[in-house]
């Protein structure tokens, strides 16, 4: 156990070196586009399957809450929290439609749409993307491996450099947590 342990640990640190290696302009520029939104009076909307549906959770909870600075609370929404919302499109329309049917009820023009995935293939994350940017939304993705299909459909991508779901997913944390750092900086210092 003791070695397995230690393998995880050092995977974990390579993929956290090659973030601050390549991302840091990516991650820079996620924090300004969700700033100047949020600045504006706009709004944060987060959806992801699975475990990325609990990122988008934890995301908007630190953007609503708070991160680690006492502030006024900022507008996000997980997509992912609501089961009527969720069983009823998925009914009615598909599980591909349950976050695009949201965005097409909540975002307005301005608003900061984020899709998580971890493959970069949700067919419902990229449809809600498609829906964002014809709203006018700015577009951005967490996303893991080569970026999958959703890498070109918005205007952001942070694609973490990795094979693996749970390292992906402590990448996708790790930017999370740096962004809502840079959001409170940015609009309360």
């Amino acid at each position: 156990m003791i070695d397995e342990i230690q393998v995880q640990l050092q995977e974990h640190r390579a993929v956290i070196e090659l973030l601050e290696r390549d991302m840091v302009p990516l991650i820079a520029e996620m924090g300004i586009l969700l700033s100047d939104a949020l600045n504006r009076g706009n709004k944060l909307l987060v959806m992801g399957n699975g475990g990325s549906a609990a990122d988008s959770q934890h995301f908007v909870a630190e953007i609503v809450g708070r991160f680690k600075m006492e502030r006024r609370a900022l507008p996000a929404i997980a997509l992912s929290t609501d089961t009527s919302i969720l069983t009823a499109i998925g009914n009615d329309y598909g599980f591909d439609a349950v976050f695009s049917r949201q965005v097409e009820a909540l975002a307005a023009s301005g608003d900061v749409v984020v899709g998580i995935s971890t493959s970069g293939n949700s067919a419902n994350v990229l449809q809600a993307l498609h829906v964002a940017k014809a709203r006018g939304c700015r577009t951005i993705a967490l996303l893991g491996k080569d970026g999958g299909s959703i890498r070109s459909a918005c205007d952001l991508a942070l694609v973490v450099p990795s094979n693996d779901t749970p390292r992906i997913q402590e990448g996708h944390i790790t930017i999370i947590h740096i962004v809502c750092d840079l959001v409170e900086k940015a609009l309360f210092s």
